[in-house]
Order: structure tokens, then sequence, then C-alpha cells
């Protein structure tokens, strides 16, 4: 293909209208007690036909903070007796599948196990990596994609492919949460069929846009982004019914804020106007060094980096983000081709696109992700970032600087003298809240 575009296409607002059609429990002030939440989906479920139908239950995995066991049993209950086959299906996207034992913490099932706490369903993790599980949905033009991405792509079909059990059970209903994200702006919805039961073509494409718009413009947008506008196109390709519950979790991950009904799109929306509101700090200046704590649920670079593109927005030009996760030990286990790339901006890779138009676009896109915003001269090879990034792990200097990043040793940080340090920003829980400046507050 052509050189990519980079210029930056308008985002559009959320229609209006669109988020309440969605019915709604909660919003950005207080906590919704079990009881609550337990009454809310059995109502919006009772009011389904799914009797006798086969139900495909979309989940996150263990990388989103979300209290499934509040839910999941409601919609076990309410499902008895009227679905004829329920699959839970966990939305990887590409991620390392879970194990048993993880899957039993996600739900909620340690004591008894998935089988005994939800008889009758059947939990899978998607199989992106086995063409067999696949199913073809067909194919959205290039001329399609162009409008659609406002003119970053323009000669690029894309292929839209899903998790087989998504195209042939009669509902799918998705149930997760909406966060800030680099990628699409806000998480959750139709998010969870592409990429989270796709495979490489619509991940590639919709994470490449995210990546030519950069994540540090696109992260926390509230609006129909072009990458959203990719991912609810190839939705339309899905024949079967869409259902999904889409929710604001509290930080920490133990509580709901919200709880929205509706079709993706307008679950979506109802909670990603409430997530704008409760999932991002503003702060009044920028620090000159940040200190993201990232937790253990994230267990490479992979998925931890989120730690990184979360706060880089209130890095102060020069300054320093520091990934600190002791726990980490590789960069992306199920992305090996990010060594051959390292990390780097978005202009060193489109200021040399002969050279690496062939990579993996996912791939250059998280390279993207966790550098932030830089510059690229190609007559003189000089790179330049807006800031300096660090990994605090347990990955090598010596892998730090194959990647092109800066190695911190984790045991060498005082984190106690720089919570004191005022030019300093320490960030519990990394990955979860997007950290912004007052200033740019009303852009958001």
């Amino acid at each position: 293909m052509s050189e990519p575009s980079v210029t930056i296409p308008p985002i559009q607002p959320i229609p209006e209208g669109l988020a309440e059609r969605a019915a709604l429990l909660g919003g950005p002030e207080g906590t919704l007690t079990p009881e609550g939440i337990r009454g809310f989906v059995a109502e919006q479920l009772a009011g389904q036909d799914l009797d006798g139908k086969s139900v495909c239950l979309i989940i996150p995995d263990g990388t989103r903070s979300v209290p499934l066991p509040l839910v999941l049993p409601a919609i076990h209950e309410a499902l008895a007796g009227r679905a004829a086959s329920v699959t839970v299906l966990i939305a990887l996207g590409t991620h390392a599948a879970m194990s048993s034992e993880a899957i039993d913490v996600l739900l909620g099932s340690t004591e008894r196990g998935a089988a005994a706490t939800y008889p009758g369903w059947e939990v899978v993790n998607h199989a992106w990596h086995d063409p067999a599980q696949i199913a073809d949905l067909g194919e959205i033009p290039a001329e399609r994609i162009a409008e659609l991405t406002g003119g970053l792509l323009t000669d690029v079909p894309m292929r839209v492919q899903i998790n087989r059990l998504v195209a042939e059970s009669d509902v799918n209903l998705i149930v997760g949460p909406v966060f800030p994200h680099e990628v699409v702006g806000f998480s959750g919805g139709n998010k969870y069929f592409f990429p989270g039961c796709s495979v490489h073509d619509v991940i590639d494409i919709s994470h490449w846009v995210g990546a030519l718009i950069t994540a540090s413009r696109i992260i926390g947008t509230l609006g129909i982004t072009p990458v959203r506008q990719l991912i609810d196109a190839a939705s339309e390709l899905i024949q079967a019914e869409k259902l999904a519950f889409t929710m604001d979790v509290k930080e920490g991950g133990a509580d709901l804020g919200a709880i929205a009904f509706g079709d993706p799109q307008a679950a979506w929306a109802a909670c990603a106007k409430i997530s704008a509101q409760t999932h991002i700090t503003y702060v009044e200046k920028p620090y000159r060094r940040i200190v993201a704590i990232v937790p253990e649920m994230y267990d490479d670079m992979w998925t931890g980096a989120k730690g990184f593109y979360k706060s880089e927005p209130v890095c102060a030009d020069g300054g320093d983000v520091i990934i600190y996760a002791p726990h980490i030990t590789e960069v992306a286990a199920m992305h090996p081709g990010i060594r051959e790339i390292g990390y780097h901006n978005i202009e060193y890779f489109t200021k040399q696109w002969d050279r690496f138009a062939g990579h993996p676009w996912g791939e250059l896109a998280h390279s993207t992700h966790v550098t932030g915003l830089g510059t690229y001269d190609p007559e003189t090879g000089e790179e330049k970032q807006r800031v300096n990034r660090y990994f605090a792990t347990s990955i090598s200097a010596e892998e730090c600087a194959a990647h092109n990043v800066l190695y911190q040793d984790p045991a060498a940080l005082d984190l106690d003298a720089l919570r004191e340090d005022p030019e300093t920003l320490v960030i519990d829980h990394a990955g979860e809240v997007l950290f912004r400046l007052a200033s740019e507050k009303e852009g958001v």
C-alpha cells in the first residue's frame, strides 16, 4: 500500500439520542448494590426473546478490572430454562489464553469451579490462532475504509473474520466495562467483537488507524472515532442479534457505579459518557517524572503498557515516565515481532514505510503507544521522543536496549520518597484511570 496519511480526521460526536436508547442504572456518583444489579439484569433480560436460543456470552479476560461475579449469577439465573445453550467466550483479542484457575478467579468460581458455579454454561477462550474456529463474514472494500477513516487509509480493504461462536449463535450478549482506550477512545460495546473475538486483519487495521491518530490524541476522546466507525461497520456484518451490558467500574475493580443494557452501540454510549467523568483525572500542571505502578493483572508489557499511555499526557516535555512492574519478566510473549522493530514514535514508521509496511500493523501500533509523540528525520536518521520512557521491571537492561527503551532498576526506586516529590506523580494501580491536563478538559 502507499505511505499512510497522517492528517487527523475529525471525531464525530455521539449521535443525539444514542445513549438514551439504553436502559441505565446508576451514574457517575455512588455505588450500585448487589441487589440493585441483580434486579436490573433480571428485568432487562426478562424482556428479551431468548427462549430456545443459542447464546454466546462474551466477557473480557483478566486484563480488565470488572466485578463479573456481581453480574454473571443474575445472567445465569435469567437464562436458565430459557436459552437452549450458553457458551461463555472470553474475548482475548490476541492475548494469551486464560488457564482454568485464572478463569475461576475471573468468574468468581474459585470455591466450586466454573462448571459447578454456572451449571449448563461452557466457558472457552477465543481461539484467535485456530483457523478452524474462525468464520469469514466478508470484506469491507477499500473505498469504504477510506470513508470510515477520514482518508487515513485509502487503498486497503478489510477482511472481517470473527470467532465462529459469534457468527453461529442466535444471540450475542456482551458483558464488559467501558474505560478510556488508546486505540478507540473509549473501550466497550462492539469492541468486544472487534478486536476481542476477531483475528489479525481487523485488529491490525483498526489499531494502525488509532496509531496514525496517535494514542495521545485519541485516548479518552468521547465520540465516534474513526476506529469506532471501523469496529461498528465490521459488527454490522454479524447477523445474530447483538445485546450488551456495559459497566462503569469503580476504581479498584470491586464495585460498579453504573450498568447499561441495550444494543452494543447504545449501551456503550451510555457508559462512555459516565466513564468520561469517572475515569479521567485532571491535573493542573505537567509532572517532570511519573511512576506508573502496574498491577499484576498485566503480566507482560503488551498489556502493562497501559500504565504508560494513560499517564503520558501529563508528563512534561523531556520528562520521564517509569513503568514500575517488578513482576513483569517479558515484553510480549504472544508478539515476539516487537523485538524486531523496538519501540518508536509514529513518524519513525510512516517516514520509512517501505521498510515497515510488511510488519504486522498491530505490533507497529503497540510500539507507538509505548513511545508517545515524537519526530523522526529520515535524512539524518535522528529520532526524538517527547518524553523518556523507562521499564522498571524484571526485563534486563540488555533486553530494554534491544527494544529501544530505557532501563530502570526497580529496586533502586524509593517510592516513598518519590511520593513526597512535588515534581513526581506516583500512580497506584496504573492502567485504567487516564490522566489529562485540566487545560484540555473542554476538548475531551
